[in-house]
């Protein structure tokens, strides 16, 4: 899942997986907001990093309408 400010990633290392959700600050610049690493399945990261990713863009979505008022 992703939008057009926020994505997931997946990367494997060794014999683990790790997912992650980069926010794009400017057109050249990215940064991690969250990642976890540790998970023995492609498909375990996958799920977490779109679970978060719900839940990251519901709090943001709260938090621009709190700020709107």
């Amino acid at each position: 899942m992703s939008n057009k400010k926020y994505e997931t990633f997946i990367t494997q290392q060794d014999s683990s997986w790790t997912a992650g959700i980069i926010r794009r600050v400017t057109t050249r610049k990215t940064t991690i907001t969250k990642s976890q690493e540790g998970f023995a399945s492609e498909a375990e990261a996958i799920a977490w990093a779109d679970a978060e990713l719900k839940v990251l863009l519901k709090v943001q979505a709260e938090r621009n309408q709190r700020h709107a008022r």
